[in-house]
């Protein structure tokens, strides 16, 4: 665990909070609301200052931050009578959704930037090559073994550390047959049964050099096993490339995201669980704490600085479209809750108004309160099992 990817992480969680609330505040005094303090933390106050009718500031605990915009709903009512015209719900009904919805723009849009300045920059990247990352050095004496990259005390050397390969060689065919990516390299090898004698040829120090080997099995996996893994390249697409690249990763962690709610039943009785936490879909679902341990750990290991930067952008980025989804979900206390609250009011009026009957105002958040409350209570229960799961029994990433 590194100290220093802690430092970033936590910096960068604070940092697309208060862009949360930074969106919230925005459009809010857009709209002639009033918005009356801007804190970054909770508890405490350290330092604040007014600017014209915001007071802004930081508080002890540096786990958020909060923006108050006045008359939220029917039972917060602003301290002067005079101010019910900016409150927010006088206001029409569209802007104080684009207000609620503001929050979790604000953290999809930072998400688009990471990954499209991730890829012009860094560059994306790509395993599915022909040069070698890893070389083996045993056999593994099962498939536990081999998920795990561990070696047995007798566990015998690969074929490919037998044949003489290096990390760095780029794989141009096998078995005289030429071969363009990973994929079909390792076709190639799980084609032949075990004990078959071939030949690879790989360029070094740009040289063709023709090696030959004779495959091994692993128990318990089909096909034959050489012992090589692939390099991490990282290729800087152009700026359309880039923004194919943003599209297509955000959908894939918008589709993540909602797979990872639905496994949260499923997830509790496997976090605990040592064998099982990091082996099923599951036993993935991590927290706040967990996030951080997994870039601390990635950022203390011993890989090139583009992987380090490409893994912790990434993950900043998925969790700003986790935490954007998650508030639009129409449960109260979240912003999706207050959303749906509006749209019922607005059916509401809509079907009076159909019956020559006044419009009924505000929903009695009084009446709601329980049913948040409820809520809320199972967001910290659920919040806070996750994180001592991940106290106890972090999650491990395959390979770690």
């Amino acid at each position: 665990m590194d100290l220093i990817g802690w430092v970033i992480f936590i910096v960068a969680l604070l940092f697309s909070v208060m862009l949360h609330e930074t969106g919230h505040f925005v459009l809010a005094k857009r709209f002639g609301m009033k918005a009356t303090r801007y804190f970054v933390g909770f508890g405490p106050t350290i330092w604040s200052t007014w600017r014209g009718e915001t007071e802004y500031g930081i508080k002890a605990l540096p786990f958020g931050g909060f923006v108050k915009i006045i008359g939220m709903h029917s039972m917060d009512d602003p301290d002067d009578p005079a101010d019910e015209a900016r409150s927010f719900r006088s206001h029409p009904a569209w802007q104080r959704i684009l207000v609620l919805l503001a929050g979790s723009a604000m953290h999809f849009l930072l998400a688009l930037i990471l990954i499209f300045g991730l890829a012009l920059t860094v560059g994306i990247a790509n395993d599915n090559v022909t040069q070698l990352g890893t070389i083996s050095p045993c056999v593994p004496t099962s498939v536990t073994a081999y998920d795990n990259g561990t070696c047995g005390s007798h566990a015998p050397s690969s074929p490919a550390m037998l044949a003489g390969l290096r990390v760095g060689d780029t794989v141009t065919a096998f078995n005289g047959h030429p071969v363009s990516n990973f994929n079909q390299l390792g076709d190639a090898i799980r084609a032949l049964p075990p004990g078959a004698q071939a030949t690879i040829t790989v360029r070094r120090d740009n040289k063709l050099l023709t090696l030959p080997i004779t495959l091994a099995s692993v128990t318990g996996r089909s096909g034959s096993y050489l012992g090589i893994g692939p390099a991490t390249l990282f290729q800087i697409p152009s700026p359309l490339g880039a923004i194919e690249y943003a599209g297509t990763t955000f959908g894939q962690v918008v589709t993540g995201s909602a797979q990872a709610v639905t496994t949260i039943p499923k997830a509790l009785p496997v976090l605990f669980n040592k064998a099982k936490r990091s082996t099923t879909a599951a036993g993935q679902v991590t927290s706040i704490v967990g996030a951080a341990q997994i870039t601390g750990t990635e950022v203390a290991s011993n890989v090139g600085w583009q992987y380090k930067v490409s893994f912790v952008l990434l993950l900043i980025a998925s969790l700003n479209i986790f935490f954007g989804l998650f508030n639009l979900l129409p449960l109260l206390p979240l912003d999706g809750g207050h959303i749906a609250v509006i749209v019922y009011e607005r059916i509401r009026a809509w079907l009076a108004r159909l019956r020559g009957r006044p419009d009924p105002g505000l929903v009695d958040m009084a009446k709601l309160l329980p049913v948040s409350f409820s809520l809320f209570v199972l967001i910290v229960l659920l919040s806070v099992t996750v994180v001592l799961a991940d106290i106890i029994n972090p999650l491990q990433l395959p390979g770690g």
